[in-house]
């Protein structure tokens, strides 16, 4: 288009690439908290959205290998977040379902994620964290018609 646009690409890229870096960084300081990793909060999340996918499903949606997924599912198993059941129309299918303590873990980092967020922008006024979430609310719209979710 024009180099004025070419800019603002590479300033709200690299904008974007910074404060994702940071919440990341936050997020695993608040999840230390719990006792739990990045990629067991993020199956837990998957599983929490869609109870009783496969081990499979889980994979794809976490781009992760089975290998790798095993893993990390055995140690959530352990620790009580989730529990494996066979399917009932086909036994040889094993379902995933995240249990009572996993909710309670899901909801208590939420919590603990949104305050950082509400602690701030309460430094923004109002009309400024309005168009914020105005504007991220058209970029993920935007995003997510290009590249649904699965």
């Amino acid at each position: 288009m024009n180099e004025e646009f070419d800019a603002q690409v590479v300033q709200i890229e690299e904008l974007l690439r910074h404060v994702t870096v940071i919440i990341k960084k936050r997020g695993r300081d608040i999840l230390s908290d719990f006792a739990i990793t990045n990629p067991q909060f993020n199956a837990l999340l998957v599983l929490d959205n869609h109870p009783d996918i496969t081990m499979g499903e889980l994979c794809d949606r976490l781009y992760l290998a089975c290998s790798t997924a095993t893993d990390l599912i055995d140690r959530m198993e352990k620790n009580g977040l989730l529990e494996r059941r066979r399917d009932v129309d086909d036994r040889r299918v094993i379902r995933l379902r995240p249990t009572p303590k996993a909710k309670e873990v899901i909801d208590r980092v939420i919590q603990a994620r949104r305050r950082y967020v509400k602690s701030i922008l309460t430094k923004l006024e109002k009309k400024d964290i309005e168009t914020l979430a105005r504007s991220l609310q058209q970029l993920h719209s935007l995003m997510t018609e290009e590249n649904p979710p699965s």
